[in-house]
């Protein structure tokens, strides 16, 4: 599971195996929130907002890298 970032405590993760739609993970403590990269929509779980809207910031110009890393690590979907 490579970190694709870190923004301040929040880390961005890409897995292997995973599922579509493709998607990233950002894990702040205790909490995780599966986000669409093509959307940026919630696909599951919750982060708090102020976290969130770090990581949404961020992902809008990310998109490419974030699906690019997708599809590497997931190349059967």
């Amino acid at each position: 599971m490579p970190t694709i970032k870190k923004l301040d405590s929040i880390k961005i993760d890409v897995y292997s195996r995973e599922h579509p739609p493709p998607h990233f993970h950002a894990l702040y403590a205790e909490h995780e929130e599966l986000i669409v990269i093509e959307s940026l929509e919630t696909y599951a779980g919750k982060l708090p907002i102020v976290q969130r809207k770090k990581v949404i910031e961020w992902a809008k110009n990310k998109k490419e890298l974030l699906l690019e890393n997708f599809k590497r690590l997931n190349p059967r979907l």
